[in-house]
Order: C-alpha cells, then structure tokens, then sequence
C-alpha cells in the first residue's frame, strides 16, 4: 500500500462542488455510508483503502468525496492506494494474519477495493469496524444504491432472512427452465460475513444441501470475489443444465462445446486450489433494485457479476470448494422465487409487499415502496 498523494487537490476538487445536484447526492450516499453504516465517530481513526483506478474496477472520485465528508464529520482520514486482489488473503492461517494487519492501526476501514471482498470471511475483530463498498463511482455514490438509508435495506433484509428461513418450501425457476425446491427450515439466518456491506444488496445465503432440481448454466461462469484465477470466467453460449442435490452437483447436461467449457473451467480451477468441484454451497437473491452495471457483460463478466449480484434480477449460486463462498458462482437471470407458494420475486422483481412481514418495513421506510416500484437499474445484458 501507499499513501494517497493530492489531500488538498482532493478538497478543493469536492468542496467546492457542494452546490451541484449530483455532488449533493453524492455527499448524502457519503453520509449514509459514514454515519450509518460503519457509525463514524469524531476522532475516529478512519484507513479508506482505494484500489488502483487504471484497473478499471474503481473511480477515485467516490473515495475522495468520502474522504472529505468523513474529515467533516470529524475524523481523522488516511487514503491508501492497493493493486488489485491475490491470493495473500484467502485461504490459510497467514493470510487471516496479513488480513489483519491491512488497518490494524485504525478504528474503522472501507474498502473500494476487491480485497475488502476477499476479507469478509476473517474472523471478527474487536473494536474495528470494516465496510466493503459495492459503490464504484461517484455517479453510483449519488443514485438510490447509494442514497437509499442503509438502515432500511438492512431491515429488510433481516425480515427477508425471517421468511427464507421460515418457509416449508421454496421454489426457485427461471424462464430458461430452472427449477429447485427446497427449504432451509430448522436453520437460523448465518451472518456470513465480518465486513459490513455497503449498500446491503443481498440476504443471507440459503445452504444449498437442502435442495434439489436442475439450474440452467447460462451466459457466463465467474468468480466469487474469493481467489484469484485466470482466466477468470468461461462462456457458455447455449445454457448447460446442472442437476443438483443435497449440496452436490449430480451431472451436467449440454452442447458438446459449451459442456466441455464448463468441466473444463471446473477441472482447472478445483486442481489449481484442490477443491472439490462438485460442491453447492449455497445461494442468495439480490434485494437492491438500485444496483447498476454500467457497460457490457461481454467486455468484462468478472466485473459484470461481481457487480450484478446484488440486484433482483439474479439469483447467485455459490459453487466448487469446500468452505464459503466457493470459487464459481451461477448467475440466475430474472429468477421466480415462491416462498410457500407466494412469489416474492417475480421474473427478476422482488415483491416485499406481497408479504405481511415484509410490507411493516415499507410501511415503516417509505423510501422502499418507491424503489420496489419504481425502475431498476441496467444490468448490462442488451
């Protein structure tokens, strides 16, 4: 890591700016991420780790815009500039060491940087308080993903565990043919997580070893946002079927190219890292219609998923590996989602009003009912 060159560039570059639309917008979803989120305090000691902008995942504009609300609010701020992710922070016990010592010295950390994403899995640490931001841009920073209260999002998400977890069955389809069943019942919701999301965009995984059917493979296979590979993703042009049960991958059916693909990127992947690749370790839908992709899939589906999952329009299986989250993941387009016969998302649109438990959220942030109603956000696929 280096220091991050410019402050004084930096404030001159915002502040003066305050007056504009977007730029108050922006220094709203700032707030929200500061005061909210990660519950900035005066004379909190704050690390905002920003990964290297020419690797085309993270603009500097929203890191430095966050810099200079958080030195408003009172803290005191150090920008760090990374590369992108490896392989140092995932998987054995001196990675979990060199995880650590990223913002041992700090009261809280945010990561604009893939290997916030890597570091979620570490064991939590007293006193310090992390958040990985899927906000990638300053435009992004100022539209609904985020401006919308992170409370209400976090709520929400809480009553969408309840149901999940609650519910006898449920069915997942897609209009390429999937269909599984199944439930989690008899489980309690797994923070999976150490590092706060920012902003919440998904619910908690479902353990996959208590369903079974067919998910159709389209599009793309691409990372999880754990290990580093390459290539990182495989096409497949014509959908493969994945017949699963109980937490296992029973067969693939498909065109000769495309199913050769497929066994291909999963040998090679589960050999390099000695995974088991017929392992379903579970899978969330996202909740954030505001999640945005700005480009196309085709020109990067690593940055595409990894950005996507956390809108409604996907469901996300996390798959190959032995321990969460895996290392390939299924990007389910427009799923269908019944929770004890109700379809809670329809066709790629989550319906939070359709259940009672839900709708005491909407009541209770009205914020949501126009963003559930409302447009969602492009997710790159023409």
């Amino acid at each position: 890591m280096r220091a991050f060159p410019r402050r004084l560039l930096i404030e001159q570059r915002c502040g003066a700016l305050t007056d504009d639309g977007e730029i108050h917008r922006a220094r709203q979803g700032a707030r929200n991420l500061l005061l909210n989120c990660i519950e900035l305090r005066t004379g909190d000691r704050l690390l905002i780790v920003l990964e290297n902008p020419e690797l085309g995942w993270y603009q500097e504009d929203a890191a430095e815009l966050v810099a200079v609300v958080a030195r408003e609010l009172g803290a005191e701020v150090t920008v760090r500039q990374v590369g992108g992710p490896d392989n140092r922070y995932v998987g054995d016990d001196a990675a979990t060491d060199a995880s650590s010592s990223v913002d041992q010295d700090f009261d809280c950390c945010l990561f604009f940087a893939r290997m916030g994403d890597q570091m979620r899995f570490d064991p939590e640490i007293v006193g310090r308080r992390r958040a990985m931001c899927y906000v990638t841009s300053r435009e992004s920073l100022a539209s609904n993903y985020g401006c919308i209260q992170y409370q209400a999002l976090a709520d929400l998400k809480t009553a969408i565990d309840r149901v999940l977890y609650g519910a006898s069955e449920i069915v997942l389809t897609c209009p390429l043919g999937t269909t599984l069943r199944g439930n989690v019942a008899g489980s309690v919701p797994d923070e999976d997580v150490t590092v706060h999301r920012f902003p919440v965009g998904v619910h908690a995984p479902l353990d996959a070893v208590g369903f079974a059917g067919e998910i159709y493979l389209a599009r793309y296979l691409t990372p999880t946002g754990s290990r580093v590979y390459e290539p990182a993703s495989a096409r497949i042009d014509h959908p493969v079927v994945a017949k699963v049960s109980a937490g296992r991958i029973i067969r693939y059916t498909g065109e000769g190219d495309d199913l050769e693909r497929v066994n291909s990127h999963y040998t090679r992947v589960s050999d390099e890292f000695d995974l088991d690749p017929t392992m379903v370790l579970s899978w969330h839908a996202g909740i954030h219609p505001g999640c945005h992709f700005v480009g196309r899939a085709v020109d990067d589906p690593d940055k595409w998923s990894n950005t996507v999952f956390t809108s409604p329009r996907f469901a996300h299986f996390h798959t190959c590996g032995q321990s969460a989250p895996g290392e390939i993941c299924w990007m389910v387009l427009d799923p269908t989602i019944s929770v004890d016969g109700i379809a809670l998302w329809e066709e790629g649109r989550l319906h939070p009003e359709r259940l009672v438990e839900l709708d005491s959220c909407i009541e209770l942030w009205p914020e949501l009912n126009a963003l559930y109603q409302g447009t969602y956000g492009s997710v790159g696929l023409l």
